[in-house]
């Protein structure tokens, strides 16, 4: 056996730790390099994360600070006025009379304030209707509908109340003629509240129903878009700010509100058409001897007769 010598055992045992230092200096230094790719990934997905937060908020600020476009042509300040034969009168609802208005060769005037969504409203509707009609058809009054959405917070967040008054705006833009219709199926299909009530499909199927109505392709694009619904969340803000046409009230008493000639009618329930008759007789300065505004001259030429609130159908 022969014995090395000792120089040579301690430089080749100086060697192996020179060669494991290396090898540990080679792998903190590959370590550093993993942990520093891992930290710059970190970075870089953190940051592409609230890039696009950002982004998404900008876009959501940006969209709700969006001024409204511009709402039907037919409703320049908000409502929609029907006449004669129960069709839109094109610009009518712009020129609102004043509460002190009698002058007898002027249709009455009754404005209509209603959210889709408000059984008031609707129970006003089906027991008024029909007098309403008789009289708007004869052309002895005209009535301005103003939807609005003072109830969006009582549909389980569907904002049933916004989503109808679209629906409504959607046909005084594209189908004006047919509103009338219209407003009284949307009454007529009433959900409650508290219900998510109906959905866009189903509005859409209400109002294809109505006889009359046209360019209901037009229509149901309208309502699936929501195209009037900044519009009709802008108009119901104002009204109930105090910016009420049609009236110079500046407080909003809420739904239903009904006018004539401005003065409001102040309702008692449970409703009767008798007591709306009535004020109706009174708001446009007569009484039940005294004939009322007649209807303007049909294209029929026949004798106009003398009409008045209370002669017309109950």
């Amino acid at each position: 056996m022969t014995n090395r010598p000792e120089g040579d055992a301690r430089a080749e045992r100086n060697q192996r730790r020179a060669a494991a230092r290396e090898r540990a200096q080679r792998a903190r230094v590959q370590q550093k390099r993993r942990q520093r790719g891992v930290r710059i990934g970190l970075q870089v997905g953190l940051g592409v994360v609230l890039l696009a937060a950002v982004t998404v908020v900008t876009l959501v600020l940006v969209d709700s600070t969006k001024p409204a476009g511009p709402g039907p042509s037919s409703m320049s300040r908000g409502g929609i006025t029907i006449g004669q034969d129960l069709k839109a009168v094109s610009g009518a609802a712009s020129s609102s009379p004043s509460a002190s208005s009698t002058d007898s060769a002027e249709p009455v005037r009754i404005t209509m304030y209603v959210d889709y969504l408000c059984p008031e409203c609707a129970a006003f509707e089906k027991t008024n209707r029909t007098y309403i009609e008789g009289l708007v058809d004869s052309g002895v009054a005209t009535v301005d509908i103003h939807p609005v959405a003072t109830l969006s917070n009582r549909s389980q967040g569907t904002k049933y109340s916004l989503r109808a008054a679209n629906a409504a705006a959607c046909v005084a833009q594209s189908s004006p003629d047919a509103f009338w219709a219209v407003n009284r199926a949307l009454f007529a299909a009433q959900p409650e509240q508290g219900t998510a009530g109906l959905t866009d499909t189903q509005l859409q199927r209400t109002i294809d129903r109505v006889d009359g109505v046209r360019d209901t392709g037009t229509i149901n694009a309208c309502i699936q878009d929501q195209r009037y619904g900044k519009w009709v969340d802008e108009r119901t803000s104002a009204v109930t700010g105090g910016d009420v046409p049609g009236t110079t009230l500046t407080e909003f008493p809420g739904v239903p509100l009904v006018l004539v000639n401005g003065q409001r009618y102040e309702y008692s329930q449970p409703f009767t058409n008798e007591e709306f008759r009535t004020f109706v007789i009174t708001a446009a300065g007569a009484d039940d001897e005294t004939p009322t505004p007649t209807p303007t001259p049909t294209r029929t030429p026949s004798p106009t007769p003398t009409a008045s609130p209370s002669a017309s159908a109950s």
